[in-house]
């Protein structure tokens, strides 16, 4: 019989933390929390395997769960001393989400389950506290209404205000028993009048309903989303927590609250977080109440005026600093934990490895190393590589000027400008047009998960430290600005207003989610500095990494990013783009009109030495590290003008008619360039381009050679091949130009000839094609557009369908297919090899800088990745994590 039941309580339980793939992180960590001491109420979970089953069965559950779910129900009865349903000592349960990943906000809770008219009443007799009963029992009926029978929430919230305002008070913790008695009847009558039927009264109705309510949020809209852009598979699916409640929210001796041993924005090694004093979980993380600090210091350094848990209840809180190094200890990870406080007594709700930044995660990873906590080799492992995208790219310019209009809490940091949006829809739209958004919200929502993710930037007007908007902002390297409590934001107008400043809709503004300011207009950035810890983590990185990693470049900026940024060379320079400025594209015209050979060699004699400069620059960049030119590549077409008005200009430039300009952009004209006349095709039918452009290349080496004394090593890279004759006929040419410079020069220049294997035909005939080639690189955009048939430019349209329907697990020209495309890699590797044992393997295309196909590259054998410049420290830290996944 299959176990789909686990239990934990009283010290002891039946998982453990290595669980977490069937029973999820949060309950493999709670069992693990019972499991060494700690105090956790007693529960219960169902399996990661009981969601999978779900919808491998209709939504059906097993048949023998609920015999297992009402046994661990008596035995969690049992240990509590409380009976689920009995309105003299009802125990109550909360019920929530735990996936084998973090996803933290984008799944379902329901608190308080089991009360009703009766355990409500039993409640408020048994606690003496009849105030404390109807806040739970109101809390209750707003979070099942709106998680299990689909009611919008803000039909409640509506009402609370209303009752608030008849009583003239701010805070819910206002209202006294009899208006919560009063809200509870109210919000029974909103059920029956939206939805024809009363609230459920049966507990056992509500618990089975909760659990089918937290197995369906596993495929709303925003999970899904968070699911793919944190690449977290479907088929693992959540487990649920059922768990005695615990009550923060009983009195002025309980609270509850959120904490991370370290602070999950720098790293620093202090004891971070927020509590409120009776409250519910809920209260802290949904930024309704403004929070108060854990710490005397934390209140300090914010100029907070709420008096912090250190101070409030400082034997409770010392419990918990030392809950904290128990923790930190036990799991050598930076944790994220939830406690509730109920009449003075400490309970441990979660704990789990927190979320941070990038700067946080190198800092705690190199303190760690430090404090012998864990190995480099761990430290390296603990770090996301796409993460480093948060630090890699500019800060804001500290000498620019600011126009300061308010600030809130440094909620994720890093800094960004865009124009104002209201709404997540919005920013999507806009984004997807490439305009760079700024999401204003009085507070976020997991709703909002798509519009987060499209933005720039986030600014709340709500929220904590630990709000929805800061745990998302910081996992998705966003920054935020949470809190901003006297902006005023009227979504009906598009405007929101501080201190006489009103800023519409579509207006620019900038934030630093460093320092909180919030700023009018665009404020200029500067480029970080890279060196310390992450330099640190970046030669653990390369102490461990076999793949060697180099940029895709061909222009003096992004050669000397890229080697700034520590690539091995230049994997990929794009010669076309060398092509399209000023007198260059001028004298590409020329030659793409001229009406023979002696014409077309005329226009490239002009372009030699501005080409021959381009080559010399780069490979003084480089420093002899090696530097693959890929020849021409794209159809000639794409350097004629296609509008009315260019035509005239461009004629006018050239020197001659429209209509022969015309004439000539119709000759060239094709239908499906993509599988055109480029590449090798075009150098075969014109070799004096390909003369040219090997002349420019081996020129520009021995000069730098001359100059330096260091030989540049060249890379020439013959694209589009599929037929060996293209590439033996190309390297002919090469080889005829490399005599004719080193007997003009007197050097023999540094070269080999490789080829981009980017059609199948090349992967199924490289045996043959590695007679020619001295190195393969594999250009997955094409490789991947030619296997499966797909135009880049147009199957955006319908992928994201694609991957909602299962039939691709991710987009193919993000994340390498390893089952196709990676099968012509494997093939065409294995060929190359068995002809020319000592030929080199690398790949340039988009996947060169994507982690799960770095580890793919890893597991292939190949010899170097490539990818943009911004990407290389990816590459790096993804190359080291390859061969430590590999074992």
């Amino acid at each position: 019989m299959t176990k789909w039941v686990y239990s934990f309580g009283s010290g002891k339980a039946e998982g453990q933390a290595d669980m977490r793939n069937l029973l999820g992180g949060k309950g493999a960590n709670l069992a693990e929390m019972g499991n060494i001491g700690l105090p956790v109420p007693p529960g219960f979970t169902v399996t990661t395997e009981v969601c999978t089953h779900y919808y491998a069965n209709e939504r059906n559950y097993p048949s023998d769960l609920t015999d297992q779910v009402e046994a661990a129900l008596a035995k969690l009865e049992a240990e509590s001393d409380m009976k689920f349903g009995d309105p003299a000592n009802p125990l109550l349960v909360s019920v929530r989400s735990g996936a084998r990943a973090s996803m933290p906000g984008m799944m379902d809770t329901v608190l308080n389950l089991g009360l009703n008219d009766a355990t409500a009443e039993g409640l408020a007799t048994k606690s003496g506290d009849a105030r404390f009963a109807y806040d739970s029992y109101r809390r209750f009926i707003q979070m099942y209404s709106n998680v299990v029978l689909d009611m919008d929430h803000h039909l409640f919230e509506d009402q609370l205000e209303i009752k608030k305002e008849e009583k003239g008070v701010y805070l819910d913790t206002d209202l006294d028993a009899d208006d919560l008695k009063a809200l509870v009847t109210d919000y029974l009558s909103i059920v029956q009048t939206e939805l024809g039927k009363g609230f459920p009264q049966d507990p056992k109705e509500q618990l089975w309903g909760a659990i089918g309510a937290v197995f369906n949020s596993w495929m709303t809209h925003r999970a899904v989303v968070y699911r793919k852009l944190n690449k977290i598979p479907e088929e693992w699916g959540t487990a649920v927590n059922i768990q005695a409640m615990v009550f923060g929210n009983m009195g002025d001796d309980c609270a509850t609250g959120v904490a991370f041993t370290r602070d999950p924005s720098t790293g620093e090694n202090i004891f971070y977080g927020e509590y409120l004093v009776n409250a519910q979980g809920e209260d802290v993380v949904a930024g309704i109440r403004t929070p108060q600090h854990l710490t005397i210091a934390g209140k300090e350094a914010h100029g907070s005026k709420l008096p912090a848990m250190e101070e409030v209840m400082p034997e409770v809180f010392n419990q918990l600093a030392d809950v904290r190094i128990i923790l930190e200890k036990h799991y050598a990870d930076m944790q994220d934990i939830e406690f509730t406080v109920q009449q003075g007594k400490l309970y441990m709700l979660q704990t789990r490895a927190g979320k941070r930044t990038a700067h946080a995660a190198i800092k705690i990873a190199c303190d760690m190393v430090d404090e012998e906590l864990i190995d480099t080799k761990t430290a390296v492992s603990r770090i996301e590589p796409q993460s480093l995208d948060q630090i890699l790219h500019p800060r804001l310019d500290p000498d620019a000027p600011r126009n300061i209009i308010s600030k809130g809490l440094p909620a994720s940091p890093g800094a960004a400008s865009g124009m104002v949006v209201f709404t997540a829809d919005e920013a999507e739209a806009r984004a997807l047009e490439g305009q760079k958004m700024m999401l204003v919200r009085i507070e976020t929502s997991p709703e909002d998960i798509h519009g987060m993710h499209a933005a720039q930037g986030i600014l709340t007007t709500r929220g904590g430290m630990t709000s929805h908007a800061a745990v998302v902002a910081r996992g998705m390297g966003r920054p935020c600005v949470a809190g901003a409590g006297d902006i005023n934001v009227d979504y009906k107008s598009g405007v929101f207003s501080v201190r006489g400043t009103e800023v519409k809709a579509g207006d620019w503004i900038t934030i630093d989610g460093s320092t909180g300011d919030i700023i009018l207009g665009e404020v200029p950035t500067v480029q970080p500095e890279l060196s310390g810890d992450f330099g640190r983590v970046m030669e653990w990185a390369d102490s461990i990494r076999r793949l060697k990693v180099r940029a895709n470049a061909e222009t003096p900026e992004d050669a000397r990013t890229a080697a700034n940024f520590g690539a091995q060379g230049i994997g990929l320079c794009r010669t076309e783009h060398m092509f399209f400025e000023g007198e260059r594209i001028v004298a590409m015209r020329e030659m793409i009109l001229a009406e023979d050979e002696d014409g077309r060699r005329a226009a490239l004699a002009k372009i030699l030495p501005m080409q021959r400069a381009d080559f010399i620059e780069l490979f003084k960049i480089m420093k002899g590290l090696p530097v693959t030119v890929r020849l021409l590549d794209p159809p000639l077409h794409e350097f004629l003008p296609r509008e009315q008005n260019e035509f005239e200009q461009v004629a006018a430039q050239v020197g001659v008619s429209v209509d022969k300009l015309k004439h000539r952009a119709s000759q060239l004209h094709e239908f499906n360039p993509m599988l055109g006349h480029r590449g090798c095709r075009l150098l075969n039918t014109y070799p004096e381009i390909c003369e040219m452009q090997a002349r420019a290349i081996l020129e520009a080496a021995i000069e730098v050679q001359q100059e330096t004394g260091e030989a540049p090593q060249c890379e020439i890279m013959v694209p589009l091949v599929g037929i060996q004759k293209e590439l033996e006929l190309m390297r002919a040419v090469i080889d005829r130009v490399g005599e004719e410079v080193a007997s003009e020069k007197g050097v023999k220049p540094n070269y080999v000839v490789g080829t981009m294997i980017e059609l199948p035909r090349a992967a199924l005939r490289a045996g043959q094609i590695a007679e020619e080639a001295a190195f393969f690189s594999f250009g997955t955009n094409d490789l991947t557009q030619t296997t499966y048939g797909l135009s880049r430019d147009d199957a955006a349209g319908f992928l994201g369908s694609y991957e909602q329907r299962g039939i691709l697990k991710a987009d193919p020209f993000a994340t390498l297919d390893q089952e196709g495309v990676g099968e012509l890699i494997e093939i065409a590797s294995e060929r190359g090899r068995a002809t020319r044992p000592d030929i080199k393997l690398g790949i340039c295309g988009e996947h060169g800088g994507d982690p799960a196909s770095i580890q793919f590259c890893e597991e292939v054998g190949l010899e170097y990745v490539s990818c943009s410049p911004f990407r290389v420290p990816i590459a790096r830290l993804a190359a080291a994590q390859a061969v430590i996944n590999k074992g």
